[in-house]
């Protein structure tokens, strides 16, 4: 019994130690989220696979030694260009180069929305039946739920040890 009280310890203080990260991270993306009116709506534009390329990125799936012997990894990216030749590109990440290049060779064109960004100079693309502010609107609730989340787990986790220690003092 004993070694299960210091197993569920160590996981709760754990879990809080999440629970704090998370919410400073959210409350940081959150602030970082542009409001909708800071994009301006390019249109929707056909996008076309051209070409599969390996890129370096970090290894979060790996812990420990294997993290530091293996920094990153190698991912497969199929880039897309806009058809009516204004220059856009976007790249989605493809589960293996074959499969990727299975996208490349088959050319099925995707749809996206290209969203403005006056203030950086530089624009994003979304999902064609989003809009800027439904784009916003869901970053903002993710991050809401996230903050929503780790402020419950919190305050449960608060309430436990309050209740615990007014049950220790009363006997």
């Amino acid at each position: 019994m004993q070694r299960l009280k210091s197993i569920l310890f160590v996981i709760g203080i754990m879990l809080f130690i999440l629970a704090v990260t998370l919410i400073y991270v959210s409350i940081t993306r959150l602030r970082a989220v542009l409001p909708a009116d800071s994009y301006e709506d390019k249109g929707i534009f056909t996008f076309q696979p051209y070409q599969v390329l390996p890129v370096q990125v970090e290894n979060t799936g790996a812990s420990g030694r294997n993290r530091r012997m293996n920094p990153t990894r190698t991912v497969y990216m199929v880039y897309y260009r806009d058809t009516a030749g204004k220059g856009y590109q976007w790249q989605d990440q493809a589960v293996s180069r074959d499969v990727g290049q299975q996208v490349v060779n088959a050319g099925a064109p995707v749809e996206r929305r290209v969203l403005g960004i006056s203030a950086k100079g530089t624009y994003i693309t979304i999902e064609a039946e989003q809009t800027a502010e439904s784009y916003t609107v869901g970053l903002r609730n993710g991050y809401m739920g996230i903050l929503g989340l780790s402020g419950a787990y919190i305050l449960l986790y608060l309430l436990v040890w309050g209740i615990l220690w007014i049950r220790k003092r009363s006997m």
